[in-house]
């Protein structure tokens, strides 16, 4: 599914991308800030088909827009899988490792031959700044996961949903349209 999204992905302009970005990660923001969270004692919903069906648009949508971990397969956990805040972030990180791969081999395949892409790139995936993001990322990471670990479900579920909101924000323009200097 990722390796699907991505090359549709290569076929779509940038602006459209970056608005579909902007305006699922504010629509998933807003839907897990308006949705009641799952009482804690309900256990989450083990059935695999259903898995397995969410699976296939987080993969695609993974593919097409770089999202799906933390945008799109946190909120469907824990808002219709029931799963806890900390086990849909941890779940979700281990998801992407496999998400990631059909997208970036979709975006290196479809991008090989394309001119005027930066320097050191293969396909549309840009080396350098694989590289710089990866180390730093790896890292900081570990803080984020020992941070997580010590907050309250509560408190984590809301840092996460500011964060969407102005992720999404950002990616439509708002602040720009605002002349907030953000």
């Amino acid at each position: 599914a990722g390796f699907g999204g991505a090359t549709l992905a290569t076929h779509l302009p940038g602006a459209a991308l970056k608005i579909a970005f902007g305006g699922v990660v504010l629509l998933a923001g807003i839907r897990m800030l308006t949705a009641r969270p799952p009482r804690i004692e309900l256990e989450p919903k083990d059935n695999p088909r259903l898995l397995v069906a969410w699976a296939i648009p987080i993969g695609i949508a993974t593919g097409i827009l770089g999202i799906g971990g933390g945008v799109l397969a946190v909120p469907i956990m824990v808002l219709a899988l029931k799963f806890k805040m900390h086990n849909a972030i941890a779940t979700s990180l281990a998801v992407i490792i496999f998400t990631s791969i059909g997208g970036v081999t979709g975006y290196i395949i479809n991008g090989l031959g394309v001119s005027g892409l930066p320097a050191y790139s293969i396909g549309y995936v840009n080396l350098q700044a694989w590289a710089l993001l990866a180390v730093t990322s790896v890292g900081m990471a570990q803080v984020g996961a020992i941070t997580a670990h010590k907050l309250p479900a509560k408190q984590l579920r809301y840092i996460f949903i500011a964060l969407m909101l102005f992720i999404g924000l950002r990616m439509l323009g708002v602040f720009d349209w605002l002349g907030w200097p953000i």
